[in-house]
């Protein structure tokens, strides 16, 4: 056990709210203004983390808090002779399913190579044949209009393996997909090139709070922020106002952009999801006590 005296641990606590204040600060003032922004709500609004869980602090499995008390607020937390730690059992005993499930799907994911060839097309298939009223992000042009953007739909070989993606799909676009993912085949579907796969390890991160610990889920945070720019960017939408130049993947040049910050972030992704089956792995290798 790792002893955390009161001062050491409010530095980490601190330093880790700061980290994430940066992005639910401007969230919650752009929330209080009633003001959408197409690529950063994602993290808040498709994600069900909330900002104030987000910046909440969690040393994970083996850290003892000295004088804590108010950790004992929180699920999963228990008070011994040397201070408040998470109660392995309680939570192992809980949550033994998902992390199971995460496990499963993590490491599945772990043993593929990265494939690169969708060029982000989910989104433009999510638009595909839709009339403008009916755009999810329809504040934004599309940068090729509803009729070019349908062009590029027909044109392209649409292979996207994510089933969250994919069910987001329009009707007439679901049959252009060279695959049928359902939830039932997540784990045979997930690689670890997909930028959905790897935007979730956050959602895998924080739905194992509090075993995993928060530098992990700021991580993960983090991976998923810079992953959601590439994908509006390779996104139909003309973002550029907002900052965010078109990555053009209607041509080659723009695919081959598109490709190769898609292996960067399979790179950054795969020691996060190697730390995050550990996390499984070692909470369900611990028997409750009786």
């Amino acid at each position: 056990m790792e002893v955390l005296t009161r001062a050491e641990w409010h530095e980490l606590r601190d330093g880790h709210v700061a980290r994430m204040r940066r992005f639910t600060g401007p969230h919650l003032e752009r929330k209080a203004a009633k003001e959408k922004h197409p690529v950063m709500d994602f993290l808040f609004t498709y994600y069900s983390h909330r900002p104030v869980r987000l910046e909440r602090w969690h040393p994970g499995p083996g850290v003892v808090l000295e004088d804590a008390p108010e950790y004992l607020d929180f699920p999963h937390y228990k008070a011994t002779a040397d201070g408040v730690v998470l109660d392995v059992g309680s939570f192992t005993q809980q949550r033994a399913k998902t992390m199971e499930f995460v496990e499963k799907l993590l490491t599945a994911t772990l043993s593929r190579p990265a494939r690169l060839g969708c060029f982000g097309l989910h989104e433009w298939a999510m638009v595909y044949r839709q009339q403008p009223e009916e755009v999810r992000h329809n504040a934004w042009p599309l940068r090729l209009g509803s009729g070019g953007t349908d062009e590029v739909v027909e044109s392209s070989r649409i292979q996207c393996g994510h089933f969250d993606a994919f069910r987001f799909f329009t009707e007439p676009a679901r049959p252009r997909n060279t695959l049928q993912p359902t939830r039932e085949a997540q784990v045979a579907n997930e690689q670890p090139g997909c930028l959905h796969a790897n935007m979730d390890l956050f959602k895998w991160a924080y739905k194992l709070e509090p075993a995993t610990p928060s530098d992990l889920v700021a991580d993960c945070f983090e991976l998923a922020a810079d992953v959601r720019e590439l994908d509006m960017q390779a996104s139909p939408y003309d973002l550029a106002a907002l900052g965010y130049p078109p990555v053009r993947i209607e041509t080659p040049e723009g695919r081959a952009e598109y490709a190769r910050r898609q292996a960067e972030f399979a790179e950054r992704a795969r020691p996060l999801r190697e730390r995050l089956v550990l996390v499984c792995q070692s909470m369900l290798s611990v028997t409750s006590p009786r």
